[in-house]
């Protein structure tokens, strides 16, 4: 019995130490977040692409913030999925208020069934652009960009080897239920791997037009469940690299249930499954790491039963190291974060009084993960927004219905799109 609980031992701590090494990279990444930002005469003209469907509970900051960009010239170009859209009152209240000097709204009419409605919107309006847009940014409707971020999202596209630019998310929820330190501890582990696989974020993304001419990226979003992650394989075939910003961490304040955060989870990971080469090294990943802790955890109970006091004390032992790893990661990933936002006068005060439960809702993270990583492996369905995608074989996408969407709908139900 002794054996075994060593290896277990060990290889949890190794794994913990490669896990450290690599977010210990990434943070050395955000502490270098300052960059030189491109003069006026160095700005080239942009389009801003924002796809709604369904009225998100920070869209009115969003609208405001992407009206009042600091940038020279650029448009904000709006597809909402339908004329009866809830979102469409607050874009309403803001041509009210900012008028359309910068701004042009669309319904989706090209409503494709081989690819999701986002990917819809997105085609529609990028084939609608003037000509001389020289870069087009996507950004989420569930953040509030400061005032140089579309400023700081082109500034690596002066580079000729870089096809796109993207930053990340973090989350800041207001009201810290379980649903919402779930996503935010598997976001926190997630945003690593990102960083090292490269992976793009579709709410804040800038890709060059001539690139997206070049490789026909519009033919491939119009057969696709998503447009961000598939690019690193894309630009790759054309010696092209995605560029991290590591000043464009951007907060989400929402609050989530925790089987929507479930669903949510389980279609990014589809989405990796679906379009990343790394997919492999993510689910292994995942794989390795359930089965080792449940091998301590289950390990420690036969240990115990059994009278092996150096057995339980090693599987224990194990647990307890790397939990204590992934919190002590975890510290200085949110102080690196915190020191970006506040740099742009937003609030990083929200963990107040929620710590001990973050730390409780670790181990839950660790037991629902797995589920969600399943349930990416398995899916032949997904649910995004209330419309169902069938995935077919070679990555086939088919949208199965088209409902609107209702305004009133649950959080539990509605799955924001992240």
């Amino acid at each position: 019995m002794f054996d075994l609980p060593l290896i277990v031992f060990a290889t949890l701590v190794v794994s913990a130490a490669v896990q450290a090494w690599l977010t210990f990279w990434f943070i050395a990444a955000l502490l270098r977040f300052r960059r030189p930002l491109p003069s006026d005469e160095r700005c080239p003209k942009a389009a801003i692409v924002l796809c709604l469907r369904g009225c998100d509970p920070f869209l009115e900051n969003c609208l405001a913030a992407l009206l009042r960009q600091d940038y020279p010239d650029y448009r904000l170009h709006i597809v909402i999925d339908r004329a009866d859209d809830p979102a469409r009152m607050a874009v309403d209240q803001a041509i009210e208020q900012w008028g359309t000097d910068r701004l042009d709204v669309q319904f989706l009419t090209e409503r494709r069934e081989t690819c999701s409605l986002k990917c819809s919107s997105l085609v529609q309006a990028v084939r609608g652009l003037d000509e001389a847009v020289e870069v087009v940014a996507l950004v989420d409707a569930d953040s509030a960009p400061h005032a140089s971020w579309l400023r700081e999202l082109v500034a690596p596209l002066a580079s000729e080897q870089v096809g796109a630019a993207t930053g990340n998310r973090w989350y800041m929820p207001q009201r810290a239920g379980w649903g919402a330190l779930f996503r935010y501890l598997w976001n926190a582990a997630a945003i690593v791997q990102m960083y090292w696989y490269r992976i793009a974020w579709g709410g804040t993304l800038a890709v060059k037009t001539r690139v997206i001419r070049d490789l026909n990226l519009l033919d491939r979003w119009g057969h696709a469940l998503c447009e961000d992650t598939m690019l690193l394989s894309e630009l790759g075939r054309a010696g092209l690299r995605v560029e991290f910003v590591p000043s464009l961490i951007m907060v989400n304040r929402e609050d989530c249930e925790l089987i929507a955060c479930l669903r949510w989870i389980s279609r990014q990971l589809l989405v990796a499954r679906l379009y990343h080469p790394g997919w492999p090294l993510v689910a292994w990943h995942g794989i390795l790491t359930t089965l080792l802790l449940g091998a301590a955890l289950g390990g420690a109970v036969v240990a115990v039963a059994l009278g092996d006091a150096v057995g339980a004390a090693w599987l224990g032992g194990a647990l307890l190291v790397y939990q204590a790893a992934m919190i002590l990661l975890l510290s200085p990933m949110e102080w690196a974060v915190r020191r970006i936002v506040r740099a742009r006068g937003e609030s990083t005060d929200w963990m107040g009084g929620k710590a001990l439960r973050v730390l409780l809702a670790l181990p839950l993270t660790q037991v629902m993960y797995p589920v969600a990583l399943a349930m990416a492996m398995t899916a032949r369905r997904t649910i995004w927004r209330k419309v169902v995608y069938e995935i077919g074989r070679g990555r086939e996408i088919r949208r199965l219905n088209d409902p609107p969407y209702a305004e009133g709908v649950k959080d539990a139900e509605r799955e924001h799109s992240l």
